[in-house]
């Protein structure tokens, strides 16, 4: 994950292509030099604790299982967990340097449907990006309810529910401040290995929009067919017809992170990052910027958090292992409550080919 020092020697090379000369192409050089340098000490780590990746190419086979849940609860706390069916994908991936290419096939829903979703997440030694998109379609499950009545709770379990919809967008971006000896790489894309155990503190900012819609008289028509005629109105808020949410986040925070060497070759990793998160309602007339510095509500703070755990062998040549990342939002006012909960788990092995230059043996 080197991609940054990369971008930054094509800008050099095309600024020297000007080919200035005297006295400004000595000054051109020594500007030059002075940013490489620059580069060069942001981008360097203690070889003690981090080791480079000797290899060019890799090549993959990468098994991603995605998840999520939805919690809601209404004014008189009933509790409802909703949850689509998870996603199992398996595929090749081939990889230069930073760079990974792939293409995955979802074993559990060959037939197309109404869901989308995209992630990305760059490991670089100074800095970490994720960007996500998240769309539902409406083939969710209950996974449990909570409206006080074992006999509707057991009933409800497991019903498929079409009345519910859902969509996440964003990007979480945070600094490694040890980067000189804590390699985030080594846990999450395998481009360096961690040779002694380190950790790092964390900070970050992320900005995400957020879209939900739930249809109660469809969750209380389900009641019904389940439960008995006559279950909604005696339990459920027959008043309440339908929840429409659609609300910006942006929050910032921090967090720690820690690589466990813990044999030769191997490393688990642990990481959590918690935020605090101002939730501002969509619309017309609202802005984001505008309520935080005119209408600015401590009641509009929330907290969100982003965790990682990692499991990874290594010996430079081959590497497996398996990851999780998971997102979690917060929505909370004094009728309504949502709790937002996604990510993926990786597991995957590998192989590095095509040595670099440098590290090959002179004849």
């Amino acid at each position: 994950m080197c991609g940054f020092p990369i971008l930054l020697s094509l800008v050099i090379t095309s600024t020297v292509g000007l080919n200035p000369t005297g006295d400004s192409a000595t000054a051109t050089k020594k500007k030059l030099s002075s940013f490489r340098r620059m580069v060069r000490n942001f981008s360097r780590v203690d070889t003690n604790y981090i080791e480079p990746q000797k290899y060019n190419f890799t090549v993959m086979l990468q098994n991603t299982n995605s998840f999520e849940g939805y919690t809601l609860r209404t004014k008189d706390n009933h509790k409802v967990v909703l949850a689509p069916q998870p996603s199992y994908k398996l595929g090749p991936y081939f990889g230069w340097r930073f760079i990974f290419l792939g293409y995955t096939i979802d074993l559990k829903h060959l037939k197309s449907e109404a869901r989308e979703a995209f992630d990305f997440s760059l490991y670089a030694p100074q800095v970490g990006l994720d960007i996500f998109f998240r769309k539902s379609g409406k083939n969710y499950l209950i996974n449990s309810v909570d409206y006080g009545n074992k006999l509707i709770e057991k009933a409800m379990k497991s019903q498929n529910f079409s009345g519910f919809e859902t969509s996440e967008r964003g990007f979480n971006a945070y600094y490694i401040f040890n980067h000189s000896k804590f390699s985030y790489p080594a846990a999450y894309s395998q481009s360096t290995i961690q040779r002694r155990s380190a950790g790092s503190a964390l900070a970050g900012i992320s900005f995400s929009k957020h879209k939900l819609n739930m249809d109660w008289d469809k969750f209380h028509q389900l009641m019904d067919d389940v439960a008995g005629k006559g279950t909604a109105q005696e339990f459920c808020d027959t008043t309440l017809h339908s929840t429409k949410i659609d609300y910006s986040d942006i929050s910032i925070g921090g967090g720690y992170a820690y690589n466990w060497v813990f044999a030769s070759n191997w490393l688990f990793d642990i990481s959590l990052q918690l935020a605090l998160g101002y939730k501002q309602l969509s619309g017309k007339e609202n802005s984001l910027i505008k309520d935080l510095f005119n209408n600015f509500n401590f009641k509009n703070i929330m907290i969100d958090g982003v965790s990682r755990v990692g499991l990874v062998w290594n010996n430079m040549r081959w590497y497996s292992g398996a990851s999780a990342v998971f997102h979690s939002y917060n929505y909370h006012k004094s009728n309504f409550s949502a709790n937002t909960m996604f990510g993926n788990v990786y597991i995957y092995a590998g192989y590095n080919f095509g040595l670099k230059k440098q590290y090959r043996k002179r004849k």
